[in-house]
């Protein structure tokens, strides 16, 4: 089955097509960074008018970089939520549209549950069960996966999630937005520990988490203080190492706790390489595995969006590939754990 997968969430439009039998064919992104940088943050409606502008177009370089055209299309794959509003509108209408056209059906996808089973199509891939946190711009959760669709929600952030966390860090340090990379960057020339920043209910008994004490922390040894390039550098690799302390003893605490051995890091935050790194050695010493997507596969993109419609429809029955719809919405706030299993 050819699936074409469009992701339209946020500030990034992903379109992807995807075989079962061959695999990932074709993949292309556009990023709305630049556009957005001078605001220090994604507004919405500029965001919904870029999508509208590169969705057809993307479409039409990854068919002619596969050799297939629309109508060898069994399913069009698109992400329903969560997400913004009118961006998520592009992607569904246009989804829909082509779908209707071509008489194949339309599929809504979890943007989330696109991120947590990517690191699938790797080689090593995690088999079920296993612990996976999503932890991105605007979402920091740890799930126990049992299966597509079987997904429970173990722990999350009580308010800004990581990804924010970073993106205003960095608007404090003068820094560019995305957040995330900027701040890894500046964070290689600093040293952590040169300041003291808190690490949040690093000790709690739950699995939650909570980063706007830390941003907090962050303006108040931004504020009033003239900082040179070296204190700006220390802040940058002391909130970074906060960061990382806080994802990985969560995540090693939710291993332990299901007595599971293997864990899937999923979204934007899942490329820091610090993180990377000091999970793979400490879950290393709990005879655990971590798996990651590939670096460009961490942010939205369409790949993970087919993918995902791929396995639900490789578990559906004739009738579900061959159901056509008229009408759609989106879902701008949609709970990973509300989902059925595929098949069901």
């Amino acid at each position: 089955m050819l699936v074409l997968g469009i992701e339209t969430s946020c500030d990034e439009t992903g379109v992807a097509l995807y075989h079962t039998r061959q695999g990932l064919l074709a993949h292309a992104l556009h990023t709305q960074a630049e556009l957005h940088a001078d605001y220090g943050g994604v507004v919405p409606e500029l965001a919904s008018r870029d999508h509208i502008r590169r969705v057809v177009p993307l479409t039409q370089r990854i068919l002619d970089q596969s050799g297939y055209a629309l109508t060898n299309l069994d399913a069009v794959a698109y992400t329903e939520g969560p997400g913004l509003a009118g961006a998520l509108l592009v992607g569904a209408s246009i989804a829909h549209g082509l779908a209707y056209a071509l008489g194949v059906p339309a599929m809504g996808i979890h943007h989330l549950e696109g991120h947590l089973l990517a690191p699938l199509m790797e080689k090593p891939a995690p088999d079920f069960p296993f612990i996976a946190l999503l932890v991105s711009g605007g979402h920091t959760q740890l799930m126990q996966v049992a299966g597509v669709g079987k997904y429970e929600l173990l722990g999350e952030t009580l308010d800004d999630a990581a990804g924010e966390a970073f993106d205003k860090t960095a608007q404090l340090l003068g820094l560019g937005y995305p957040g995330g990379p900027a701040i890894a960057a500046l964070a290689e020339q600093g040293r952590a520990g040169r300041i003291s920043l808190p690490r949040p209910m690093l000790r709690s008994d739950d699995l939650d988490f909570s980063f706007s004490g830390l941003k907090t922390a962050v303006m108040l040894q931004v504020k009033g203080r003239e900082l040179d390039a070296q204190g700006r550098a220390d802040i940058a690799a002391e909130f970074q190492a906060a960061v990382v302390d806080v994802l990985v003893t969560k995540s090693l605490a939710a291993l332990k706790r299901s007595g599971h051995q293997q864990l899937v890091v999923a979204g934007g935050v899942g490329a820091n390489r610090a993180l990377r790194m000091r999970l793979t050695r400490d879950a290393l010493k709990l005879g655990s595995q971590v798996f990651y997507p590939a670096p460009e596969f961490c942010t939205d993109n369409g790949a993970m969006i087919a993918y995902a419609a791929a396995l639900r429809l490789q578990a559906s029955g004739p009738e579900i590939r061959n159901t056509q719809t008229r009408g759609f919405s989106v879902k701008p706030r949609w709970n990973l754990a509300s989902l059925k299993p595929a098949g069901v």
